[in-house]
Parts: C-alpha cells; sequence; structure tokens
C-alpha cells in the first residue's frame, strides 16, 4: 500500500478536500485567532496572574446577574467539565468565587464571582480591551457589522452540534482488569 493513501474503511476518501479559497480563510482565520489569545494570555497573565480561560469564567460571572452552573459555564467558555472543575479549583482556592450547590437541583453545582474575583476583572479588563480593539482597528464600521454578522452564523452553525459539557464522559477501565493472568 502507498504510505500517502489513506487506508480503506477510515471514510477519507469520501471527504471533499477544502477548496483554495476555504482554506486561505481557515488559516487566516486559526492564525489570527491564535495572535489575539496569545497576547489576551500574556496580559492576563502580567497584570492578573489568570489564564484566558480563568479570566473568561470571571467575566461571564461578573457580567451575569446571579450565580451560574458549572455546565452553564462549561458550555459558555466551550471547556471540558473536567478542565473546568480544575479551574474553578484553582480560583476558589484564589477567593475569587465560591461553588456550592443548587437549592433547584441537587446534581447542579452553583459558583458564584466574590469581591476579589470582581476587582480582578476590573483591574485586568482596561488592559484586555486594548489588545481587543487592535483585533478592530483596521475595520470599517461596515466591515465590524460584515464580521459580527459571518462570526454569529459560524458560531451558531458550530453551536448545533451538542456541547463540550454534553459529551458522554469516557470510562477508564482499571489496570487490573486489562493485565494478564
Amino acid at each position: 500500500m502507498n504510505d500517502s493513501q489513506p487506508e480503506a474503511g477510515t471514510g477519507t476518501e469520501d471527504v471533499q478536500p477544502l477548496d483554495p479559497a476555504q482554506l486561505g480563510a481557515y488559516f487566516v482565520l486559526t492564525e489570527a485567532v491564535s495572535l489575539l489569545q496569545h497576547q489576551v494570555e500574556q496580559q492576563l497573565r502580567a497584570e492578573g496572574g489568570i489564564s484566558y480561560v480563568q479570566f473568561q469564567v470571571l467575566a461571564r460571572l461578573a457580567h451575569h446577574d446571579g450565580p451560574l452552573t458549572m455546565t452553564e459555564l462549561a458550555d459558555g467558555v466551550v471547556y471540558s467539565r473536567s478542565g473546568l472543575t480544575y479551574q474553578a479549583g484553582l480560583l476558589e482556592k484564589a477567593g475569587l468565587i465560591t461553588r456550592g450547590p443548587s437549592p433547584d437541583d441537587e446534581r447542579a453545582t452553583l459558583v458564584t464571582i466574590t469581591g476579589d474575583g470582581r476587582a480582578l476583572v476590573e483591574r485586568v479588563l482596561p488592559g484586555h480591551i486594548q489588545i481587543v480593539r487592535r483585533l478592530f482597528d483596521p475595520l470599517a464600521n461596515d466591515d465590524l457589522h460584515h464580521l459580527g454578522d459571518i462570526m454569529n452564523r459560524v458560531r451558531d452553525h458550530l453551536r448545533t452540534q451538542p456541547p463540550r459539557s454534553a459529551a458522554s464522559r469516557r470510562r477508564r477501565t482499571p489496570p487490573s482488569a486489562t493485565a494478564a493472568p
């Protein structure tokens, strides 16, 4: 078998390749997002000692009336449940959020931002806004509206798939179950 050919049965023979315009748009989009996320991550670490995901959690809580469930946060920041649980633990340990049981659903955990968490968001927000503004500097108002419309359609289309937090959890097979007798 030729190494450059896909294996039979992998389904790749049915996949249409991206045309040059699609491939170019994909590469430009991913590069722009990577550059933006890198700059944002550096600013948040330097000014607040937090990661981008931690900022997303704090900002969502700060701009929401009342607590959010862990599932709502995971869906909103597009992060796995286990990853968000770890990040929430770090934020709670730092005194930036509190977690507790929901009075309405015993399976849900409610997350609330603390005064220190709000103060941190207020402290890092000006630098964050400066970086985000650079994203929009080369755009005219018309461009900005078109970009917003396009990205809303893309996001809405991608969100038709179940959120990561709804994905079934993989069960680990205990080492003793896979060991040979």
